[in-house]
């Protein structure tokens, strides 16, 4: 249990039988009536952001969330596994929980997977990768300093918008959180 004037930004705590994560919180005393803490907590299952005000003094769970360093190996069909990179042991995951994260994966990538005790909650990629484009229109010549783009299908089927000179064969840095085309390789 904890105190919720021990809040900090990111802490883990359990509410009503969900985990949330603490993004905002404010001490408020007011002038007349008790003290209470306003926070901005984010639902760790679906993602959903809520605000929630507790009393002064209030006790809530804290919730204890493992993040581990994984390694993808596969995916066969809808299943995807990754292994543990200190214990070996191998989960796996369903396409809907990860679908974004798809786009970016390339086999024996390490990525860091967060668990409540054997539940998965979520996976987190590097900010950026390198992806080969194995298809796109072909650069046009005295275009290689204009400002437009093209789309280009990387080696995952992830399409993103690259400049003119970018040919296919060419490796990528794409950043994961905006699937946006940072550089070539």
């Amino acid at each position: 249990m904890i105190s919720v004037n021990d809040f900090k930004t990111g802490l883990t705590i359990e509410v009503d039988n969900d985990l949330f994560s603490v993004l905002e919180f404010q001490h408020v005393k007011p002038g007349k009536g008790a003290a209470f803490v306003r926070s901005k907590l984010k639902n760790l299952r679906t993602g959903n952001i809520a605000e929630k005000t507790f009393r002064g003094g209030e006790k809530v769970n804290k919730a204890h969330i493992d993040r581990d360093k994984m390694q993808y190996l596969y995916s066969n069909g809808d299943e995807h596994s990754f292994m543990n990179m200190e214990s070996f042991e191998q989960i796996e995951l369903q396409t809907e929980q990860i679908k974004y994260e798809l786009n970016f994966l390339k086999e024996n990538m390490e990525v860091h997977i967060t668990q409540y005790g054997t539940e998965t909650l979520g996976l987190s990629l590097p900010n950026s990768v390198e992806l080969t484009v194995t298809e796109t229109d072909p650069g046009i010549k005295g275009d290689t300093a204009s400002g437009g783009h093209k789309p280009a299908t990387l080696e995952t089927g992830f399409r993103v918008n690259v400049p003119f000179f970018v040919n296919e064969g060419d490796v990528l840095v794409v950043d994961t959180r905006k699937g946006e085309y940072v550089s070539r390789a």
